[in-house]
């Protein structure tokens, strides 16, 4: 029953996170889902339900993609897929945690530290190549896009629309992959099925939230739960070593 109300509590926060700003849901779901399940249940989950929340949102906000980026991205992924699945054949549970602890700690210290970048064609097929790795290795396309946006500034709403539609493609190549090499199971689909309402209600009340935040009121929150997501993955994966 305990492990049943904390996944609902991070299925439920990652969801309204999520409703903000498009990146949320698998950056704040696959630390803490990790926990309660293997690697292989806890991505599939995650990259389950992020797929059925790109699906939900994408047609609010389509004519916003930017599809010359949108390219880019997807040709860059596709080079990452195979290289991510690969890494997490090969990486056992603890230096995962590790890996994604260091790599949450970063992203966090660059974004308060104003990184900047100008965007090129180049990097854009990089940004892609590098979310390609991390969605099969550990469920979480949104760290490379997130930080190269942020430091770009490019405009909110060609962010989230671009984004969501990068997701689509993604995640549903990435699914495939990880069913092919290392299987599924009924934990995997069961969990996903009864979280899907949840998510929709989080999605629901981070609406109604977030239009009464300022933005930099809610920009301080998301350090704040990026930053103890990442240290509370770092003890655990050092703890068990």
């Amino acid at each position: 029953m305990g492990n049943e109300l904390i996944f609902i509590c991070i299925i439920l926060v990652a969801s309204i996170l999520q409703t903000s700003t498009g990146f949320g849901f698998s950056i704040l779901a696959t630390p803490f889902l990790l926990i309660l399940f293997l690697p292989q249940e806890a991505i599939q989950i995650n990259i389950i339900l992020s797929l059925i929340i790109s699906i939900s949102l994408i047609f609010k906000i389509r004519r916003d993609i930017d599809f010359i980026l949108l390219k880019r991205l997807i040709l860059g992924s596709i080079v990452g897929v195979p290289l991510g699945i690969f890494i997490f054949i090969s990486i056992n549970i603890n230096n995962l945690k590790l890996g994604l602890s260091i790599l949450l700690l970063i992203l966090t210290l660059l974004l308060i530290c104003n990184f900047k970048v100008k965007s090129t064609q180049f990097r854009d097929f990089i940004v892609g190549g590098l979310s390609g790795i991390l969605t099969t290795s550990i469920g979480m396309p949104g760290p490379p896009l997130l930080l190269y946006f942020t430091g770009t500034d490019t405009e909110k709403g060609r962010l989230r629309a671009t984004t969501l539609a990068f997701y689509l493609f993604i995640y549903s190549i990435s699914l495939i992959t990880q069913i092919i090499f290392t299987g599924t199971n009924k934990i995997i689909w069961e969990s996903s099925f009864y979280a899907i309402p949840i998510v929709f209600f989080g999605l629901l009340i981070g609406q109604i939230i977030f239009k009464w935040l300022s933005q930099r009121i809610f920009r301080k929150f998301t350090y704040i739960l990026l930053i103890c997501t990442g240290i509370y993955l770092f003890l655990e994966g050092v703890n068990s070593l």
